[in-house]
């Protein structure tokens, strides 16, 4: 009786793992949902909504993007990490997110970020501008005449960043450092890249870096005037906007990254169908033209594994960064 017992649940097992590996093999067979930390219209809601449509067409199921702002992206990166490692529940998020929030925010998790999050596959990088207002005549029209603005007038420059913490609030501090410890002051907003534009275009805040593609309109429009660059060259859209490095600044600025992320618990042929689905995706001429038309730089990982390196790199380097320069985050 009992070997008949040991038999049946042997055989049980092997039913329950064959239909968990043809669940696997058929993924996905079901609608997937994306977290983003961020309200809508930022760099990153844009890159989830521009990858989400490739890979629906690809799948033929939808791909639904869930905007979760606040807390640093700690309540998607929360509810990713501890949702079914299936391959249904992911998050895609930036250096911000997804390697300066793990370290300066490690005790508000209850969770080790290492052991409980993947990263899928990085997808763009996304270029910056360092931006100031036009805004009640704000004067300024280039990196050496910010520097003198605020040299002559401490303390009444205000800059904007998507959090407290973040890597624009990071690139703000370290350009006031390096520029001769400016007496500028950071005036976070929740509502992330699209709440710094309303605070620059009612002049509450004078300078910010911003990425192009969420600023390009009011660049184009006059409300905005770009400085200088975050990118490694200029840009043909903007040929007369200087890099960072030109300006004399290369170490300032984060070309800033968007990637994908799952439960670090999802079976690696999940992560795999998962990572040959998004390079499908990204490889197709339409959202090739759109990351294009957004300014942004395409730059996919070459596997999981290579996403997992690349990961491990970029924490090793904002571990080094915000050692360098000191930001009270409120803990």
């Amino acid at each position: 009786m009992k070997r008949l017992t040991a038999i049946l649940l042997s055989a049980a097992c092997l039913v329950l793992g064959m239909a968990a590996a043809s669940a696997q093999d058929k993924y996905p067979n079901r609608p997937i949902k994306v977290l983003v930390p961020y309200a809508p219209g930022g760099a990153t809601d844009i890159t989830a909504r521009i990858i989400g449509d490739a890979i629906q067409k690809i799948t033929g199921q939808s791909f639904l993007v869930i905007n979760k702002p606040g807390a640093f992206g700690m309540l998607a990166i929360d509810e990713m990490a501890k949702a079914a490692p299936d391959g249904y529940t992911l998050m895609i998020g930036n250096v911000s997110t997804n390697a300066i929030t793990p370290i300066i925010y490690k005790d508000k998790l209850n969770f080790d970020y290492k052991q409980r999050v993947t990263a899928v596959s990085n997808l763009v990088d996304v270029p910056a501008f360092l931006l100031v207002t036009t805004a009640d005549d704000f004067p300024v029209k280039s990196v050496p005449e910010l520097i003198d603005y605020a040299k002559k007038n401490p303390g009444k420059i205000h800059y904007g960043t998507v959090g407290n913490g973040s890597y624009p609030h990071y690139d703000m501090a370290y350009f006031a450092k390096r520029a001769g410890d400016l007496d500028m002051s950071a005036l976070p907003n929740k509502n992330g890249a699209s709440g710094v534009i309303q605070d620059m275009l009612r002049g509450d805040v004078q300078a910010a870096f911003l990425n192009v593609g969420s600023s390009a309109g009011m660049v184009q429009s006059g409300k905005f005037r770009p400085l200088a660059l975050v990118n490694n060259t200029r840009l043909p859209e903007y040929p007369n906007v200087p890099t960072m490095k030109e300006v004399g600044y290369a170490d300032v600025g984060t070309l800033a990254w968007n990637a994908l992320f799952a439960p670090a618990a999802t079976p690696k042929p999940v992560l795999d169908a998962l990572y040959a689905i998004v390079a499908k995706a990204i490889a197709s001429p339409d959202v090739q033209e759109k990351f294009k038309k957004q300014n942004y730089n395409i730059v996919p990982s070459k596997s999981v594994a290579d996403a997992q390196s690349w990961l491990a790199a970029e924490r090793k380097h904002w571990e080094t960064v915000t050692s360098a320069v000191k930001i009270d985050v409120g803990q």
